[in-house]
């Protein structure tokens, strides 16, 4: 049903296609207006795009798209011998918009002119559905960071695979994957001197050159696998829903983390500790109708204060519906609803990004840390 349900939805290929992009939506990822646009398009150093056949209006392919943003953000990318920055999105309660956030952001980088590897650790598969795969029948152990747990690789590099959206590379995940909770410690036992928790970052040892930045979406639990996600970050994203229940989840989160980090830094080779370059508690399903709200989101900022972040992704019908469609809103061609409201959605996904690039460059620029 899941197939025929897919069929229907990205008909008639049946598979996800990247939309395309006007010369306002171009100028605004550049920072430029309009008249700058067809301005440089007359030197003919960048892809020109092509004009519809009615209207004569000019669209551009989301690569072309990105050939703009990298020139004109070019003080943004990566800098020449700087390694990847390795984003953790996680939480350890389901339903709070963890994989969107993970889907978003991997997006709105790639906009941005940042070329992406996106990694699914839950078994469940919904980062890997959103890039139109489906885990059950269009997966194989291959794709994931099975081989990785299990130390059958050692070298995330034969699982990537591109996807439908130019800048985003691919480590999927399928319900096969709950087998990694029983390998990694397996593998502990058998070598005394493994790491169980460094599997995956020494796996990414050798693509951190090759990408800007590595986007993890982890299991809603304190798994093998996601320690194994936290431990390979340099930053971590925590989607918090201004709600009692997810209030106290994420309380729970920091203080296992913490607890856990503890732990591991006596039993690391280095002993050096963890250290992450940023940690954000990002706003996520936020229902202005809901009476408790205002109060959950005075406790979230109190507690969390300069972590928060200062913006809020709201619960609207733009969102809900994309998810029904294996899509966010960085996949809509053209809204059907009300504009206002979608408008809305996407600027505030805009100034996620925007704001978690800011922390990316800045740990490129000075690679300080904050301790557990």
């Amino acid at each position: 049903m899941v197939e025929q349900i897919r069929g229907r939805l990205l008909a008639p290929e049946a598979r996800k296609i990247a939309p395309t992009y006007s010369t306002a939506q171009l100028a605004a990822l550049c920072g430029v207006d309009k008249a700058h646009v067809s301005y440089r398009l007359t030197k003919e150093d960048l892809p020109s795009g092509r004009l519809t056949p009615t209207g004569g209006k000019r669209i551009f392919e989301l690569p072309e798209l990105r050939a703009w943003t990298r020139t004109y953000r070019a003080d943004k990318m990566r800098p020449a011998g700087r390694p990847a920055v390795t984003i953790a999105v996680g939480n350890f309660k389901g339903g709070v918009a963890k994989t969107t956030t993970s889907m978003v952001l991997a997006q709105g980088l790639s906009l941005r002119g940042h070329r992406v590897l996106a990694i699914d650790t839950d078994p469940q598969g919904s980062l890997t559905t959103l890039h139109g795969l489906l885990p059950e029948a269009e997966v194989s152990e291959d794709m994931t960071i099975a081989p990785l747990c299990d130390g059958a690789e050692d070298d995330i590099r034969y699982a990537i695979r591109s996807t439908y959206w130019d800048g985003i590379d691919l480590v999927a995940a399928a319900p096969f994957l709950f087998s990694a909770e029983f390998a990694l410690p397996a593998r502990q036992m058998r070598q005394s001197d493994a790491e169980f928790w460094n599997v995956l970052n020494a796996g990414l040892d050798s693509v951190r050159d090759l990408y800007d930045v590595i986007v993890i979406d982890t299991p809603p639990s304190l798994s093998y696998v996601t320690i194994n996600a936290l431990w390979a970050a340099n930053g971590i994203v925590v989607p918090v829903p201004p709600s009692g229940l997810d209030f106290a989840s994420s309380a729970q989160f920091w203080a296992l983390l913490a607890d856990l980090g503890a732990n591991l830094d006596e039993q690391s080779k280095d002993r050096r500790g963890k250290h992450f370059d940023f940690l954000h508690v990002l706003l996520s399903r936020v229902d202005s109708a809901d009476p408790a709200m205002p109060a959950v989101r005075q406790w979230i900022q109190s507690t969390y204060g300069e972590f928060t972040l200062p913006v809020e992704i709201p619960k609207t019908s733009v969102t809900s519906n994309k998810a029904a469609e294996f899509a966010t809103v960085y996949d809509v061609q053209k809204y059907e609803g009300s504009a206002k409201t979608y408008k809305r959605a996407v600027d505030a996904y805009d100034a996620f990004v925007d704001l978690v690039e800011q922390s990316i460059v800045g740990a490129w620029s000075d690679g300080a840390g904050s301790e557990v």
